[in-house]
């Protein structure tokens, strides 16, 4: 249901690319199915943190109402600007970063995946979808593994199931841009690991 220790990574990310700004400028958009452990983590990581946060998502795929409950709890001390919509152009408008997840999750059939396109379409990550922050620069995040080409035995099943060539959640031509720093996530994962642990092994005195 949570994935703290990736949200922590995308956070360290996000300020590498912020330029000295603090979290309470931050602004970004997660899109997809937002009731998943990526959407859940990043709602409440940017409560906490005071940032300016936006789930772009059909409304049978928003987090769960206590989990938009404790979020708007946390906005209400940190400051924090929340919003959960079903229009993508809202969702967008505005952020510095754009995030993304698969759209079935391991454990889930093939069956679903075809009900799952059709549903998500508006909330796939094109190059429109960065223009559409108005801001310039906007980055692209994903937590991996991302099906953006059908060069893979999975992507390419997918790929003739939903008739996306040119990739699922987010288009090859994003994913392999510059606006993309998923690698820098990837990498970020090692460092807020060891940061975590030092924080939980250390010795008190």
């Amino acid at each position: 249901e949570w994935h703290p220790t990736q949200t922590l990574a995308d956070f360290l990310t996000m300020q590498e690319h912020l330029n000295g700004l603090p979290f309470t400028d931050l602004s970004y958009c997660y899109l997809g199915d937002a009731r998943n452990n990526m959407g859940n983590s990043l709602l409440m990581m940017g409560a906490i943190m005071g940032s300016d946060v936006r789930i772009g998502a059909p409304k049978q795929l928003w987090p769960a109402q206590d989990v938009q409950d404790l979020a708007r709890a946390c906005a209400e001390k940190s400051g924090a600007q929340i919003t959960i919509t079903d229009d993508p152009a809202k969702a967008l408008h505005g952020a510095q970063f754009v995030h993304t997840d698969v759209w079935v999750s391991m454990g889930e059939p093939t069956e679903v995946w075809e009900h799952r396109v059709n549903v998500l379409r508006p909330y796939r990550v094109s190059a429109q979808t960065l223009i559409a922050t108005g801001v310039p620069n906007t980055k692209f995040m994903h937590c991996l593994p991302a099906f953006h080409d059908t060069n893979t035995v999975v992507g390419s099943k997918f790929g003739q199931i939903s008739g996306l060539t040119d990739g699922i959640e987010v288009t090859d031509e994003v994913f392999e841009s510059a606006a993309s720093v998923v690698f820098d996530q990837a990498e970020n994962r090692m460092h807020t690991i060891k940061a975590l642990m030092v924080a939980t092994l250390a010795d008190d005195d």
